[in-house]
């Protein structure tokens, strides 16, 4: 301990704390984990693919990736470069995908021990670590969409795992594009309330 105390800072450390609870099943402490960097991961993302709706999704893919690897993380560098460096790239994954049209990539952050992380991307072929996020996307969304209520199941599926538009989704269901979006804005928000009053999963 008095090692990683030396290594890193009071916040950094804080964060192990919390990752040791969370892996024994404390719910508060996914619950802290998330408040502390849901809105830094959404920034971050939303510069890169520069659409709200995205990014949101993109989050709760992060998020999602993050909490069902946590038992496996290692105290080698801060929570918050592994937490950035898993939503960098699930989120340069989707932009390859898709071929959005981003700002630059090739960006640093700064954790929070002043440390600057990398965000480029060295290959434009999908590395095995792209590959496995990819794979795992739809195991991960559905720990969330089985504890949604019913009526937002069908159109987060229509989102997440057959990957329609906000405009294919309304079209698919009959419905106002504006009620399409407004429900899948409230079903983001019942899965970040889901991580935080967990019970079941993960």
């Amino acid at each position: 301990m008095e090692d990683l105390e030396n290594r890193f800072s009071s916040k950094a450390l804080e964060d192990f704390k919390l990752i040791d609870r969370a892996v024994e099943g404390d719910d508060k402490a996914y619950a802290k984990l998330l408040q502390r960097y849901k809105r830094p991961v959404y920034h971050m993302i939303l510069k890169m693919v520069r659409n709200v709706d995205d990014a949101e999704d993109l989050t709760i893919e992060s998020f999602a990736k993050a909490f069902r690897s946590l038992s496996r993380f290692k105290k080698d560098f801060t929570f918050s470069t592994w937490l950035f460096r898993i939503a960098t790239n699930n989120t340069i994954d989707f932009i390859r995908k898709k071929k959005v049209n981003t700002l630059s990539i090739e960006n640093t952050y700064t954790d929070d021990d002043g440390q600057s992380v990398s965000l480029d991307v060295e290959d434009l072929n999908l590395n095995p670590q792209d590959e496995a996020i990819r794979a795992q996307k739809e195991e991960l969304i559905q720990v969330f969409v089985g504890m949604l209520p019913s009526k937002y199941q069908k159109l987060v599926r229509l989102r997440y795992f057959h990957e329609l538009s906000y405009e294919e989704i309304a079209e698919e269901l009959d419905a106002p594009l504006g009620t399409v979006k407004a429900q899948l804005h409230r079903a983001r928000e019942l899965m970040y309330d889901l991580v935080k009053n967990k019970k079941e999963h993960m």
